[in-house]
């Protein structure tokens, strides 16, 4: 993992703490398996993402409602280059 990485991730995963004070956070960054597809940089990391959260901000929403905070959080970081976030909200 490169430094790069492992800021841009950190960024992302600093930004769901403090929008979305969650109880359990991963940010993994999984462009490696997305080389040659729509979005990826050439580089193999920093823009497809998966994010694994529960927050108690989640509760009574539905599951699009959960998404929409997550996108919402890291809007800035999609207008940078990360093309594409899986979310899977617990």
């Amino acid at each position: 993992m490169t430094a790069d990485l492992s800021a841009l991730a950190g960024r992302m995963a600093a930004r769901l703490q403090e929008r979305l004070q969650p109880s359990r956070l991963e940010v993994i960054d999984e462009s490696a398996a997305h080389a040659g597809h729509a979005g990826a940089n050439g580089t193999g990391w920093g823009t497809h993402f998966r994010v694994r959260i529960a927050s108690p901000f989640f509760t009574d929403l539905t599951r699009v409602a959960r998404h929409r905070l997550v996108y919402d959080a890291l809007q800035d970081f999609i207008a940078q280059g990360v093309h594409a976030i899986a979310i899977e909200t617990l």
